[in-house]
């Protein structure tokens, strides 16, 4: 692995002579309960895209920590539109292709970028015609079980990789065991609204049944999964 943000000029362009694939981990800033720290998000994106990136030695681009977020509101969150995002990540690919760099894993670590990111790909794909492929990974896909926001599921994951967990404040937010599924994918049409709409204290889940230990397993299942995916990626680019 090559982080860029630790290494000079010339070790970057000695890499990108021979493996010329980069990770771009993009996150979010909000609210996440009282226990957890606003860069939540940011945080295991980061983690996860350093794991990924080290088994695969791939090229490691800093972390874009804002994401789109507004949905949070008036609870605390700093939010991009939609457009701005994919501006942004847009500009990066491009001035990765001009580098060297022909492969671009984007790493997602907020279910709120998902609209912004949808079809990006293909449209960054279209655009150099063929020349840069960029692939487009949401964590949470590559783990078994449902996902959460500031549940056991965040919860573990932090407690896995940061010292900024407050667990004497975790509290139990929306549990969704005992409704059907249409009640839970009503509520995460809410949720993408308002979510404040559908829990008041911004949890999805309960972290109060989150340990390191758990979260230590989770992180190793996702890196190992994208691990799996990326090389189908390369695979697919290299018939």
């Amino acid at each position: 692995m090559t982080d860029i943000s630790i290494q000079s000029d010339p070790v970057i362009r000695k890499y990108i002579k021979k493996k010329k694939i980069a990770i771009i981990p993009v996150g979010a800033i909000e609210q996440h309960g009282s226990h957890l720290p606003i860069s939540t998000d940011s945080d295991i994106v980061s983690e996860v895209a350093k794991r990924l990136a080290k088994k695969m030695n791939y090229l490691l681009l800093p972390t874009v920590k804002y994401g789109v977020s507004a949905e949070h509101a008036p609870l605390f969150q700093v939010s991009l539109k939609e457009t701005t995002l994919r501006r942004v990540l847009k500009d990066i690919c491009t001035s990765l292709l001009e580098c060297g760099i022909k492969i671009i894993f984007i790493v997602n670590g907020h279910h709120g970028n998902t609209s912004a990111l949808k079809g990006l790909d293909e449209k960054i794909n279209k655009d150099t015609e063929g020349m840069l492929n960029v692939h487009i990974l949401s964590y949470w896909h590559f783990m078994d079980g449902e996902f959460d926001h500031a549940g056991h599921v965040e919860t573990s994951l932090m407690l896995a990789i940061s010292k900024n967990v407050k667990m004497e404040l975790a509290r139990k937010g929306l549990v969704t065991d005992n409704m059907s599924e249409n009640e839970i994918r009503r509520l995460g049409r809410l949720a993408a609204k308002s979510f404040p709409a559908v829990t008041k204290n911004g949890v999805w889940g309960d972290p109060t049944r989150a340990t390191k230990k758990k979260g230590q397993a989770i992180m190793s299942e996702i890196v190992e999964n994208m691990q799996k995916r990326c090389q189908t990626c390369l695979t697919e680019n290299n018939p």
